[in-house]
């Protein structure tokens, strides 16, 4: 059998064999309902946020101050706000931006950690000293205070060709990632420094491999099973996080909605309009609670100590 023969079945075989990981782990996946029920409801916040301009009633925008605080009616299925915006076409529309925070400031915090501890734990000595000095540093920063601080410094920035209203979106993406990148970095860190001196690892260098290759096709390649799960959870604490400034006034400003900010101005109206205040908060509830479920069933499904 000739070389290149040799190399399509050593590479069919490979493809099977990550075929079955696969399956393997949707088969554990399943067996978690709550993760299923999870996976199944981001789903249907995903399509709703997407689907908005398409599927919302009414101009989230658009202010009617005749129809101020309506009850749940056959027009305005969730009732109005304080300026007889409709309340369901502004949840939609606010599941876009809390869903586009939470999963850029995700993918953007752990691409850093992911690195930052990659290099860390893989090169040791001087250079994890000096890079674990800094995570440290970053870690004891009092973190509300200084997402307040640095968004009260950052809210008159402006970016070119980026409208004026989208504009503390972007800072508060860029705020968050800043200071939510030290967890991951940890847990990769622990993982490479229990990876680095595997015999794979060995044989590579052995073979001349560079540290970059090894670090990014073979130290982070075999980490991802808990940053998966990290990742996972971290969208959920984002999209609470960003809930909570934007309800002080520190995040995405109004007229843009978010489900933090609708929640905003709601205290005097509790108990005449109280469904300003439930239905966002629900939302916030459910979606971080999806992405809690489906952190545990994917936690289990990747544990490769459990059986098949």
């Amino acid at each position: 059998m000739s070389v290149a023969e040799l190399d399509v079945s050593a590479q069919a075989l490979q493809t099977q064999q990550e075929e079955s990981q696969w399956l393997v782990i949707w088969r554990r996946f399943r067996k978690h309902k709550l993760a299923v029920v999870g996976l199944a409801m981001i789903i249907i916040l995903v399509l709703l946020a997407l689907l908005a301009p398409a599927l919302a009633p009414y101009d989230p925008l658009f202010i009617d101050l005749n129809k101020q605080n309506l009850g749940l009616s056959s027009q305005h299925w969730l009732g109005t706000d304080e300026l007889g915006r409709d309340m369901l076409s502004r949840l939609m529309y606010a599941a876009r931006i809390s869903l586009l925070v939470g999963f850029t400031v995700t993918l953007l915090g752990e691409g850093i950690g992911v690195i930052f501890g990659a290099f860390a734990g893989y090169y040791g000595g001087w250079v994890d000293t000096i890079l674990t000095r800094f995570l440290d540093f970053m870690t004891t920063l009092p973190t509300l205070p200084l997402l307040m601080v640095l968004y009260k410094v950052l809210a008159d920035f402006r970016f070119p060709l980026i409208p004026h209203e989208a504009s503390s979106v972007f800072i508060m993406i860029g705020i968050l990632t800043l200071l939510g990148w030290m967890g991951p970095a940890r847990l990769v860190r622990g993982m490479v420094l229990s990876l680095r001196n595997q015999d794979f690892t060995e044989a590579s260098r052995a073979l001349g491999v560079s540290d970059l290759r090894i670090i990014f096709r073979h130290m982070i390649p075999n980490a991802m099973a808990p940053i998966i799960v990290s990742a996972t959870l971290s969208v959920g604490t984002t999209i609470v996080v960003e809930s909570g400034l934007s309800f002080l006034g520190f995040g995405v400003q109004p007229p843009t909605p978010t489900w933090g900010n609708m929640l905003q101005n709601v205290q005097k109206d509790m108990w005449m309009a109280p469904w300003k205040a439930f239905f966002p908060g629900l939302a916030i509830f459910l979606t971080s609670l999806a992405f809690n479920f489906v952190g545990d069933g994917l936690r289990d499904a990747l544990d490769p100590r459990l059986k098949m």
